[in-house]
């Protein structure tokens, strides 16, 4: 499924991505590697054996960025203008090598660009979710999207 435009968003609206991604130790430790993250936690199996977790964490970032991933088919692919940017992010759970990850969407408000009559701005409110449908990740993300000419 393509975006939608900012004419096509209401407030309330709300979509469960279809795509799921079950995390590998290969994404978590490429992640690591290529952001030069070096924490041990991510990529050093004794030392997160040792920690309060007895097993690697999966690199904050990297659910940051697939829960993003996971929303884009249905929000804003082909109608994004710009990302403007990412509120009120919080990882309340840890996620682990193998966990299943979802992503769920609602628009939580829509604002009219004065400087850019066409497009407007929705702010998105993303959560992910792993197998046992713990929230693992949440933020906003305020996106200017084009309007649809025919609307």
């Amino acid at each position: 499924m393509a975006g939608r435009f900012f004419n096509q968003w209401q407030i309330g609206d709300s979509i469960a991505h279809e795509i799921r991604r079950t995390v590998t130790e290969t994404d978590n430790l490429l992640f690591s590697v290529m952001t030069h993250n070096p924490q041990p936690l991510h990529i050093d199996a004794e030392a997160a054996r040792a920690s309060e977790f007895g097993q690697i964490l999966v690199n904050g970032t990297f659910t940051f960025a697939l829960m993003v991933g996971l929303s884009v088919g249905d929000t804003t692919l082909g109608t994004l203008v710009a990302n403007l940017g990412y509120d009120k992010l919080v990882m309340p759970k840890p996620v682990f090598l193998g966990d299943t990850l979802r992503a769920e969407t609602e628009v939580i408000a829509l604002k009219e660009s004065k400087s850019r009559p066409d497009a407007g701005l929705v702010t998105f409110l993303h959560r992910c979710l792993n197998q046992r449908n713990e929230v693992v990740c949440s933020c906003e993300r305020a996106a200017l999207l084009k309007r649809s000419e025919s609307a």
